[in-house]
């Protein structure tokens, strides 16, 4: 159990809709920043919504 917002919350909402893998750098979510994981889980909430 990740705390609520942290890196490890991110990889595991983003698992959770599928995506594994970074759609650009081809590596695993694990591997990148926190902010990075945050716009990629941003980007997929919006697209979402609409």
């Amino acid at each position: 159990m990740a705390y609520k917002y942290s890196k490890g919350w991110y990889v595991q909402q983003l698992k959770n809709m599928g995506m594994r893998y970074h759609p650009v750098g081809r590596r695993k979510l694990e591997l990148y920043k926190t902010w990075v994981v945050r716009n990629l889980y941003n980007e997929l909430q919006t697209k979402n919504e609409k």
